[in-house]
């Protein structure tokens, strides 16, 4: 039987140039928030009657005003889960990990979620983004998306379905 993940993450990034800079986007919490002041990336639940890629485009949209067509060029599967154990719920909590390419000259406004977003030079971001998945989330951006040759492989179309998969057979 299949997992369902709990949550899902988006790591939002783009590429700046003129020295193609990698950038990663983080989020801080609210102060009235689980975890107040925290930098992360867009995470977030997933709805009833939404696939996991869905529900990660749709927190991306509703984190950063960002979407597909607005600022997003591309979202990607980052082929990474992240369980940890989760102390309000007492139990270990699964999150589905992708990725959003953004626009080099995006402009991402907060949600009502949290008090501050920045783009961060990659090498910076896991200093910031504490929690140690963070870092290899990072990573795989860093060392898989910006690969050309094996970038096409992870790259999602607009309905969350991966583009290099062989088509469904239903």
């Amino acid at each position: 039987m299949p997992l369902r993940p709990d949550l899902v993450e988006c790591w939002v990034f783009r590429v700046v140039p003129p020295e193609d800079r990698l950038e990663i986007l983080l989020i801080r919490r609210a102060p009235d928030r689980i975890f107040p002041g925290l930098w992360q990336c867009v995470t977030g639940s997933i709805e009833p009657g939404e696939t996991v890629p869905e529900a990660a485009m749709r927190e991306v949209r509703e984190e950063t005003g960002l979407a597909h067509g607005a600022g997003i060029e591309a979202f990607y599967d980052l082929d990474q889960v992240a369980p940890f154990f989760d102390e309000g719920t007492d139990a270990i909590v699964v999150s589905a990990i992708f990725a959003a390419r953004a626009e080099a000259g995006a402009r991402a406004v907060p949600s009502h979620e949290h008090d501050g977003l920045r783009w961060v030079p990659a090498e910076d971001a896991p200093a910031l983004a504490i929690w140690p998945s963070y870092a290899e989330s990072i990573r795989r951006v860093r060392d898989v998306l910006l690969d050309p040759a094996v970038e096409p492989w992870f790259r999602l179309d607009a309905d969350g379905h991966r583009i290099a998969r062989a088509p469904l057979r239903r």
